[in-house]
């Protein structure tokens, strides 16, 4: 059967996200995919967009701010663990690690993440 999949989080990213966060990859479908994100400590991701898929996250472990910018509503939202929020298609977000340990979350894309090309920057609140 290769249309189930499991994967299990890596100790190691699988890659660095455009924002500046660590991805590791978790299960997909064709017409969604899931990673894992991590900011360390201290750190702010790059502002970034994106051109066609939207997100659904869901705040794992740390404490942090999440900016969120579409049209002229902006929205700063507290992460900490089991909050969960919505990133729609074009909408500017920037989010920052408030805390002592790792920010972490998981994150949902549909369609699934098309490639490096799909996230541009912009101009970010941090």
């Amino acid at each position: 059967m290769t249309d189930i999949i499991a994967r299990t989080l890596s100790e190691t990213p699988d890659a660095i996200a455009p924002d500046g966060s660590e991805v590791r990859l978790l299960a997909s479908t064709p017409r969604g995919s899931m990673a894992h994100f991590r900011l360390p400590p201290g750190q702010i991701s790059i502002a970034v967009s994106h051109h066609t898929v939207e997100e659904v996250w869901y705040i794992v472990s740390g404490d942090g701010q999440m900016w969120r910018k579409s049209g002229d509503e902006e929205v700063i939202i507290d992460l900490v663990p089991g909050t969960s929020l919505n990133i729609p298609v074009g909408t500017h977000f920037q989010f920052r690690n408030n805390g002592i340990s790792p920010l972490e979350a998981i994150g949902v894309t549909m369609p699934p993440w098309p490639g490096v090309e799909e996230a541009y920057a912009v101009a970010g609140k941090w």
